[in-house]
């Protein structure tokens, strides 16, 4: 039986991956649409805000900003991508079929997520930054334009953030996308700005155990140097007796 699970394990035909895609539910897209919308009218009303704010004397600070933003973004993913890949199962209320599932559907057809439109694509993390663009929307409707000053460079952070934690399962699914392309997503693989496709791969070698972070990918080597998501597993499991990847591995078996 193992053998037979191993050899038919990928894809979309695989019994697992037919069964988690038909739980994508109208209710479900219906969220997604909502999050989409609000979240880009927030991004563009943020945007200009930041924009006519901006000062030339702001500039070393929103660099360190944006560099910052982006390695958090990166750990960030990681850390919501290595709980839902370990931890968990589809079968939990509310979270397991609305989130859980499409990391169990991945790892069975790592393709499906080329095959999901931008909505589908987006829309979970549209619904994740959600608080803080309405937080930053907040702030420049009732602050005073000398407390926006102060405040500028750590929005500018804040912003940055946002926006690459928005478009991380955008960027994973460039990382899986090998036809097709605009240049300017290549180049930024190309320059490790963005996930790079090769560098995606470790991930997906089974029992898919490292590698989590997934916007820039910039965290994926120095924290596996160290270990952390191992000892951390070691951590936790201690603590609770659950054992990692259990619910993964449920799904990736099944033959029929």
């Amino acid at each position: 039986d193992e053998d037979e699970a191993s050899c038919c394990r990928w894809g979309a035909q695989h019994a697992g991956a037919r069964e988690l895609a038909a739980l994508y539910s109208p209710g479900k897209r219906l969220q997604e649409w909502c999050s989409v919308i609000l979240c880009f009218s927030l991004i563009a009303y943020n945007l200009v805000h930041l924009l006519l704010l901006a000062r030339w004397e702001h500039t070393p600070l929103v660099i360190v900003g944006v560099v910052a933003g982006a390695l958090i973004a990166d750990f960030l993913s990681g850390l919501v991508h290595w709980g839902a890949d370990t931890w968990g199962s589809v079968e939990l209320p509310i979270v397991g079929k609305a989130f859980i599932r499409p990391f169990r559907e991945h790892h069975i057809d790592p393709t499906a997520i080329t095959r999901h439109d931008f909505i589908e694509t987006n829309g979970d993390n549209c619904l994740v930054t959600l608080l803080p663009l309405l937080n930053m929307a907040y702030k420049f409707r009732t602050h005073s334009p000398e407390a926006l000053e102060q405040l500028y460079p750590w929005e500018c952070f804040v912003f940055c953030l946002i926006i690459f934690g928005t478009f991380t399962n955008q960027i994973h699914k460039w990382s899986h996308t090998y036809f097709g392309l605009p240049r300017w997503v290549t180049l930024l693989q190309d320059w490790h700005v963005i996930l790079p496709r090769k560098h995606h791969r470790i991930h997906h070698v089974s029992p898919h155990e490292t590698y989590f972070c997934i916007t820039t990918g910039w965290l994926n080597y120095p924290l596996e140097k160290i270990g952390f998501w191992r000892r951390l597993e070691d951590l936790i499991q201690g603590l609770t007796g659950e054992k990692p990847r259990a619910d993964d591995m449920k799904w990736a078996q099944k033959i029929k």
